[in-house]
Order: structure tokens, then sequence, then C-alpha cells
């Protein structure tokens, strides 16, 4: 029994040698879990054990390290969880490597080709992830606020009629920007009035970008001119018996509905001696060309757009397992579910059970070089160990044939 004996150790230093040599052949695979292989000893009703055989191959799924990854759509999950894959036949796969991109369709796929997996907004199901290069559509504005300081200080303009064409008719000028239903943009005038009494104020505004509104009962028709009185207390905010709303609306662009909104009055004060202008707040957006789109920790995929605004697109999902020992490798950094594995559960960054997932990161191989090559030595001996065996039962059985 002394070659089967040999033989058997020479077949398992051999297969160790082939995963120590898978490990490092892949200690620079993104997302890679190293494997070690497990051997049992063989008996046969017999003290005089029979050998040794392979008793399985166990991947060690430990987190690799961080590094940076080189695209805007790369992620790494930290902690436990796997990415969810679909190839075109809608097979599922599981994969810790987020070197994804963007094909031609806008589907974030892998180097292979398999489709990653999220929700594309709330409540949608569970499928292919797609990011849209289409434009973002203009969104209407629906209301406005004012924030300046004006000057307690102030005296009323020299020229007691207002006209927007005359600045000596009105104190202080700011202008912001409303969308209408299209995305059009238009330019909001408006205008401070010192009145004759101290705290006494008249805030004026028009529409500069669509001035078609005219007053009906000007005969110059001049624009339609939208004003509120304010008074404010001996603290400088609006008295409580002040209007804070200043209605306005502006006459149809280009097709769009007509632009009516309340401008919030609440944030202006007169404190001081100077004036001070503060950005004003519209809500609304102008039509937004498609610029890109990132990862967040959160697994949320972000558009970006020319009009300042995000978007959410989707969210990545990951999977986990009661026992990832019992996945099935399938090749391309991916494995697959199994009985032994059990079924699947879907969540999503950060929640419950689940890893973190890393925008712009990368896993690297949790193969550790060292060890490996210190592994590869041991079984170097073993194998030459085992080979002395099969040498010295060769030599024995040598001289029995020998003797006469």
């Amino acid at each position: 029994m002394g070659f089967a004996q040999g033989v058997s150790g020479l077949n398992a230093a051999a297969q160790a040698l082939d995963v120590i040599g898978n490990n490092i052949a892949n200690a620079q695979t993104v997302g890679f879990k190293s494997s070690s292989a497990s051997f049992a000893d063989m008996f046969s009703e017999s003290m005089i054990g029979l050998g040794v055989q392979l008793a399985g191959v166990q991947q060690d799924f430990n987190d690799g390290t961080m590094i940076a990854g080189a695209g805007n759509i790369n992620m790494a999950i930290a902690g436990s969880g796997f990415f969810r894959l679909a190839d075109n036949g809608g097979k599922i796969y599981y994969s810790r490597n987020g070197e994804f991109e963007r094909n031609k369709y806008g589907e974030i796929v892998n180097k292979q080709g398999k489709y990653l997996t999220g929700y594309k907004a709330t409540g949608t199901p569970l499928g292919n992830i797609t990011v849209p290069d289409t434009p973002m559509p203009g969104a209407v504005s629906t209301e406005g606020s004012l924030g300046d300081n004006l000057p307690s200080n102030s005296e009323p303009p020299k020229v007691a009629e207002f006209d927007i064409k005359e600045p000596k008719s009105y104190n202080y000028s700011t202008q912001f920007t409303a969308y209408d239903s299209l995305g059009n943009p238009h330019n909001i005038k408006v205008y401070y009035i010192k009145g004759k009494e101290a705290g006494q104020w008249t805030v004026k505004c028009y529409d500069e970008t669509a001035p078609v509104l005219l007053d009906p009962n000007d005969k110059d028709k001049k624009p339609k001119i939208f004003s509120q009185d304010i008074t404010f207390d001996a603290y400088g905010n609006l008295d409580e018996k002040t209007t804070p709303k200043l209605p306005f609306e502006s006459a149809k662009l280009n097709g769009a509905n007509e632009l009516k909104f309340d401008i919030t009055l609440f944030g202006l004060k007169q404190q001081g001696t100077e004036w001070t202008m503060s950005l004003p707040q519209t809500n609304g957006y102008a039509v937004g060309k498609f610029n890109g789109y990132s990862v967040g920790d959160n697994g949320e995929i972000i558009a970006s757009y020319s009009n300042q605004q995000t978007q959410l697109i989707a969210q990545v999902v990951m999977a986990s397992f009661t026992n990832t020992g019992g996945l099935q490798p399938s090749g391309d950094n991916c494995w697959t579910e199994t009985g032994a594995s059990g079924a699947p559960l879907i969540g999503t960054s950060d929640t419950g059970s689940f890893g973190v997932i890393r925008g712009k990161m990368l896993e690297a191989s949790n193969v550790d070089m060292s060890n490996e090559l210190v592994k590869m030595m041991t079984q170097q001996r073993n194998y030459q160990s085992n080979a002395q065996t099969i040498k010295t039962q060769d030599q024995l059985l040598q001289t029995l044939v020998s003797m006469r």
C-alpha cells in the first residue's frame, strides 16, 4: 500500500499547489476571494491509513483592501454582501467586483457584460439599471422669496413717480430668475422704494423677459408692475400687520402657461445703514443637459445636469446569504446560489446586516502574497516527502525481487 499512500500524497500536494497558484494568479483581480484546500485521511477497517484525499476547497470572504477606482461608476462593498447581476437570459449572479461601466444603451454592466440590478425608483420592481442621457425637463417656479437688508437711514427717492427707466425713482433694485412650464427663464426685476414715514417701503416687481403683460389702465402700454407696501417695526422686522407676500404673474412666453406665484417677503430686514443684497430664492429650473453620473456611498446612482440639478436614477441592491461558503464559483468574478448557500436576502447599502457601498472605490483581492508563498514552499516540501516514500517503497521492492 505504500505506493498508493505516496501517490495520494502527491495528488494532495499537487491540488494544494493548484489552489495556491490560482490565488497568486488572481492577486490583482478586483473582488477576488482567496481559497484554501482542506484534506482528510482515508482508512478501510485498518489502523494503517490508505493515504489522503481532498475534502474540499474553502473560500475566504473577508474584505480586501479598498483602492481608488478609475471610473465614476466604480464601487466597492465594505462588509458583507454581493452585487446582484443578471445576464441576457435573466440568470442571476453575485459578485464583489465593482468595475462597472455604462454601455452604449445606457445600461450599467461589468466587464463581462452582465447587468447590474437595482430599483429604478421607489416602488419599482427589481431590474437592470439604466442611466438615460436624455435632458432633464424644466420645472415651473411656484414660489419665491426675498431676503435683502434695507438701510434704516434711507430717504425717499427724488423722483416721486416710479419709472423702471428712471433710477432716481427708486432706492435699490435686484433681480432673480424664475421658470415657466416650458423651462423658459424669466428675469424678474425687483425695486425697493422708501416711503415718507419711518419703516415704510414699497416693493415692486415685473417680468423683464415677457413684458407683454401690459397694464390695461396705462395708455402708454407700459409693462404691468406688481406692488406691495410693507412696514418694518422698531427691530427691523416686518410689522405683523404687513402682508408678507407680493403676488406676481407674467404673460405666456413661447407657448408656456402664464407664470404666476407669490414672492414671500418675510426675509426682508431694515437694520443698520448699509444695503445688503442676498441671493433671492425661487424653486423651478430650466431644461438641463445630461452632464454625467456618479455613485454615492449609499448605493444611489445620481445623474447631474447643466441646470445645476441632480436626479436619483436608481438604487443599487445587495444580496447576502446565510452560508456564503455554499456559493458556487462560476468564473468572471461571480458566484451563483446553491442549496447549500440558501436563498439570497435582498437589501440596500448599510441597512440591516448589509455592508456599505463605497462610490468611486474598488475592493482589491484579499490574497496575502506572503502567506501564499510560504504555503507554496510547504507544499513543495510535502510533495518531495511523498515522492521520497514512493522511492523508498520502490527500493524495498527491488530488494525483494533481487533476493535469490
